[in-house]
């Protein structure tokens, strides 16, 4: 069985909670590794807070923190997600085998599409 989650965020949506709360902001919704790789890439990681999104939606969980979920890039570049806490345990008690995401921006926007694949 499958399940999918989607969203679409605006870029300046983040960039303006960035200038706002900083790295407070930063520091709630982000891992220490993607803010190693992407801080000063507003677009990155706007992209990234869809994905983490599009994954809570995969997971079919509100309760989930964004950073719970990390979203890195594997060794050729594809972005890859790392769930930790309540996500993973929602992913194991879903019997989630698998979760791929794909990512994308443009100017103005970022959107992310997570689909997950359970044993049932």
């Amino acid at each position: 069985m499958q399940c999918i989650g989607i969203d679409i965020v605006e870029i300046n949506r983040i960039r303006k909670a960035i200038d706002r709360w900083g790295l407070n902001f930063l520091k709630r919704v982000y891992t220490d590794s993607e803010l190693a790789l992407y801080l000063n890439n507003t677009s990155s990681l706007a992209a990234r807070f869809s994905g983490k999104e599009a994954v809570i939606k995969t997971l079919n969980s509100k309760g989930i923190g964004l950073k719970d979920i990390e979203i890195l890039p594997d060794i050729q570049g594809k972005p890859r997600v790392k769930l930790h806490g309540k996500a993973r345990h929602q992913a194991e008690d879903m019997g989630l085998i698998n979760l791929d995401i794909s990512l994308s921006h443009c100017h103005d926007y970022a959107i992310a599409c997570a689909i997950g694949e359970t044993k049932n």
